[in-house]
């Protein structure tokens, strides 16, 4: 049985340190919404006055909050965890903040002499429940074993993110990936709406395509990543097709915002002298316009 500090008891957080309760560890629990610390109490917690008093003699602190700026104060702040946390336990923020906050705080902590690490979470509040979250865990390999089994208790798979503060950059990118192509594809399901296309027959035909499985698992493996931008489907044809859509959309009113900034990508591509490379190729034309190396 470990003692655990857990401060934030919101919709992820609550189910969280439930499932670490019912695997038999000791939480002192925190929150500023007293309902939810009353309703751990009731399932075995200790409630805490302050993140210090949840941090006295605790061998993890786990912090799940809403943005940077709180975590710090819990962590830092006044009657915060640093106040009493022992030297040896370590501290885990599982909160979904901005990674220079996390970078700056595992560096802060260090001049503590805490250690920290972060371990964002994947999936959502059902999974949270019934403990099968996918943690991204960003730390040292001997952060990653000790927290490894504290971790389990509330996923069911967890991922190494690479080193300190790579689990939130992971996750970040997730979202941002997934939120994207959530307004992508509403502009599709609206583009299938103006042309009298059943939505079915779309979902149907692109569960199938990259257009559904995504090209980080479809059409880059096998091209770019590879080196290899010798055409499956040409850049300069995928403008075209591109260019096809965008044009019907306006003349059928058809927002496609994301389109338009998808046309930007390729027509520079093409620009560059790409036009009949490979469409994965699109990775080597953003990564020049953003200055970085590419070797293709």
């Amino acid at each position: 049985m470990t003692t655990i500090a857990f401060l934030g008891l919101g919709q992820m957080g609550s189910p969280m340190a439930s499932n670490l309760l019912r695997k038999g560890h000791a939480l002192r629990v925190f929150d500023l919404n007293q309902q939810a610390v009353d309703e751990l109490v009731q399932q075995g917690a200790i409630a805490a006055k302050t993140p210090a008093d949840a941090a006295k003699d605790a061998a993890v602190a786990i912090t799940m909050l809403p943005n940077g700026d709180v975590v710090r104060q819990v962590l830092l702040g006044a009657d915060g965890v640093c106040e009493t946390l022992p030297r040896d336990a370590l501290v885990i923020d599982m909160s979904t903040i901005h990674p220079l906050q996390t970078d700056a705080l595992i560096n802060e902590m260090k001049e503590q002499h805490l250690s920290m690490m972060d371990a964002p979470v994947g999936r959502t509040s059902v999974n949270a429940i019934d403990g099968t979250l996918l943690i991204l865990a960003g730390g040292t390999p001997e952060q990653v074993e000790r927290a490894r089994p504290i971790l389990l208790c509330m996923g069911n798979e967890l991922v190494e993110a690479g080193g300190p503060g790579m689990g939130i950059r992971v996750k970040l990118i997730n979202n941002y990936m997934s939120i994207a192509l959530n307004a992508l594809s509403a502009e599709a399901a609206v583009l299938c709406e103006s042309l009298g296309l059943s939505l079915d027959v779309a979902i149907k035909v692109m569960s199938g395509t990259a257009a559904g499985k995504g090209h980080f698992t479809t059409t880059w493996p096998g091209k770019v990543l590879k080196g290899d931008l010798s055409p499956a489907f040409m850049v300069d044809l995928a403008l075209k097709d591109l260019r096809i859509a965008v044009d019907v959309a306006h003349q059928t009113g058809a927002p496609l915002n994301m389109g338009i900034a998808a046309e930007n990508y390729y027509a520079s591509a093409s620009e560059n002298g790409r036009g009949r490379q490979d469409w994965s190729a699109l990775l080597s034309q953003v990564r020049q316009q953003a200055g970085r190396p590419d070797s293709l």
